[in-house]
C-alpha cells in the first residue's frame, strides 16, 4: 500500500521546473518586449498615456484615452500630501528616520490594503453597487435597499461608499464630476443609482456619497469588476505619500511626532527587580 507522500502527483511543478511561462508577455533580449502580442516600445511608448498602460496591465484590456484620463484623475484625488492622513504618516515617518524614499512610499501605499479606508474597500464598493442596481432592476426601491443595508448595520447606513469619518460631504465628487463632464461620459445606470442613494441618506440620515461610492458606480457602467478596479488603483496614493516623506526629509532627523516616554499611558506590569 502506498503512503500518502508517494500518492501526490507531482506533474504540474514538473512541468514548471525549470522555466518560466507567461501567458502575458515578456523581453525578448536585444529586440524589444512584448504585452500580450504588442511590442510595447513600437506600439507603447509616444503613443500610450501611462494610464492607459497601467489599465491594459490591470486588466488586459485597453481602454480609450479620455477614460484613462479619468482614472488619472481618480488618482490624484487619493493623492493629497497630508502627513495626517494614514497612508501619509507613514511616509513621513520614514522620511524622519531617514529612510529611502522607496521603502517610505511602499510601506504607506501598503497600509491602503486595509478594510475600512484606502483603495482594499473598492472590492466592497464596486460590489455593492453592482449587487444594489440588481436588485434595483428586480423591483426593490431605494429606500428598500438602503433600509435593507442599515439593518445589516445596526440601523446605520454603513454602506461602502457612503458617508465619512470626520468630515460631510467629500470634495473629490464635484470635482470628478467636472472630469466626467468634460470628457463626455454619460450617467450610467449605476452612477444613477448612486445618486439616487445619495439623495435619500442625505435626507434621511444627513450623510452622503464619499470618493468611494463615485469612483465603484463610475467603473461598474464602464464595464470593470471589483478586482480590476482594486488592481488598477493598487499604488493609487503613493505620489502623497511621497510627497510626506519629502516635507520630513528635509527637516531635522526625529522632528516627526517625537514622543516622550510620559506621552505613553503604559498599564502593564509596574516596575520591578529582576530576579
Amino acid at each position: 500500500m502506498k503512503d500518502k507522500k508517494s500518492a501526490v502527483s507531482t506533474s504540474i511543478w514538473d512541468h514548471n521546473r525549470g522555466v518560466v511561462r507567461s501567458n502575458i508577455g515578456g523581453w525578448v533580449i536585444g529586440k524589444g518586449v512584448v504585452n500580450r502580442g504588442y511590442e510595447m516600445m513600437e506600439d507603447f511608448v509616444g503613443k500610450l498615456s501611462y494610464m492607459q498602460v497601467v489599465i491594459f496591465n490591470a486588466t488586459g484590456r485597453m481602454p480609450e484615452r479620455r477614460l484613462a484620463d479619468f482614472f488619472e484623475a481618480v488618482h490624484i484625488c487619493l493623492s493629497w500630501p497630508d502627513p495626517r492622513i494614514w497612508c501619509n504618516n507613514i511616509g513621513a515617518l520614514g522620511g524622519t528616520s531617514r529612510a529611502s524614499a522607496l521603502a517610505s512610499t511602499l510601506a504607506g501605499t501598503l497600509a491602503t490594503d486595509a478594510r475600512s479606508y484606502g483603495i482594499r474597500p473598492l472590492l466592497e464598493g464596486l460590489a455593492f453597487i453592482q449587487d444594489a442596481l440588481r436588485q434595483y432592476k428586480e423591483g426593490m426601491s431605494v429606500e428598500d435597499i438602503v433600509r435593507k443595508e442599515a439593518a445589516r448595520h445596526g440601523g446605520k447606513p454603513s454602506m461602502m461608499g457612503y458617508a465619512r469619518p470626520i468630515a460631510k460631504g467629500d470634495e473629490r465628487v464635484p470635482a470628478l464630476e467636472r472630469v466626467r463632464e468634460e470628457k463626455g461620459f454619460p450617467v450610467g445606470e449605476h452612477l444613477a443609482l448612486a445618486f439616487a442613494i445619495n439623495d435619500h441618506i442625505a435626507q434621511v440620515y444627513s450623510e452622503s456619497i464619499n470618493v468611494n461610492g463615485y469612483v465603484s458606480a463610475f467603473w461598474s457602467d464602464q464595464g470593470y469588476t471589483p478586482e480590476e478596479a482594486y488592481r488598477i488603483m493598487a499604488v493609487g496614493v503613493s505620489s502623497g505619500v511621497t510627497a510626506c516623506y519629502l516635507d520630513t526629509r528635509g527637516k531635522p532627523a526625529g522632528t516627526f511626532l517625537p514622543m516622550r516616554c510620559e506621552d505613553i499611558d503604559y498599564q502593564g506590569v509596574p516596575p520591578r527587580e529582576l530576579p
